[in-house]
């Protein structure tokens, strides 16, 4: 890596780390710890015996939730467990094209922002760039989440892992002021209100945590197994 590499990585670090500081959780829209039982009360959903964190900070159509949906179809059909037994946790975070955390805002955010055209997910229902969701619901004629050329799996879709197998998503709040910065980039606005704005549009169930570097190193001191997608 170059020099000005280095330093153009150093600048946008510094950017980010003064931003976050500037826009503490609390103050994005999000449920202060108290209210919420804390940042980590995310840890107490995880009950099962088998428990696995799922780390896909790309979204890539959704292969990282048809990895979850394997992982917890595999544990009933080959091993005999119950849903109880399987706890899975997946990651939205990074920013830019590629990045996962879209994958936890609603609707009306994937239409303002233009998610479809800024992560280059066309709606097959309609041949545009997506002004909705797509990893929340699979609806007839999707096709996404899938892996490769092989989906849709509609059982794998975020709402779908929610309420059939209590699956846990996390949001990274840092990753959230990263996005902001990137959109701002793109002329979609101004960052710190493009990241308020996000966070108080949530899609249901969504966990906000500080920093996925810390979710990550708590998940293990958890004894969750730990699943690089």
């Amino acid at each position: 890596m170059s020099t000005e590499d280095t330093k153009g990585r150093r600048r946008f670090l510094g950017s980010m780390i003064g931003a976050a500081a500037a826009l503490p959780v609390a103050k994005m829209g999000v449920a202060s710890a108290a209210e919420t039982g804390g940042h980590d009360a995310w840890l107490n959903d995880i009950t099962g015996k088998h428990k696995c964190l799922f780390d896909f900070p790309q979204h890539k159509r959704g292969a990282g939730l048809v990895h979850m949906y394997n992982y917890i179809a595999t544990y009933q059909a080959a091993y005999g467990a119950d849903v109880a037994d399987i706890s899975t946790v997946g990651t939205l975070y990074a920013a830019g094209p590629a990045a996962s955390i879209t994958m936890a805002f609603n609707d009306d955010m994937w239409a303002k922002y233009r998610f479809g055209e800024y992560q280059d997910l066309t709606d097959p229902r309609t041949g545009k760039p997506s002004v909705r969701n797509l990893f929340w619901e699979t609806m007839e004629g999707d096709e996404i989440p899938r892996v490769g050329t092989i989906g849709p799996f509609p059982d794998a879709s975020v709402s779908a892992m929610q309420e059939k197998f209590g699956t846990v998503f996390l949001l990274c709040n840092n990753a959230a002021i990263a996005l902001g910065m990137d959109l701002e980039r793109v002329g979609r606005g101004k960052a710190g209100e493009i990241t308020e704005d996000l966070l108080a549009n949530l899609k249901p169930g969504i966990h906000v945590v500080p920093a996925m570097v810390i979710a990550i190193e708590k998940a293990h001191a958890a004894g969750m197994a730990y699943n690089k997608q």
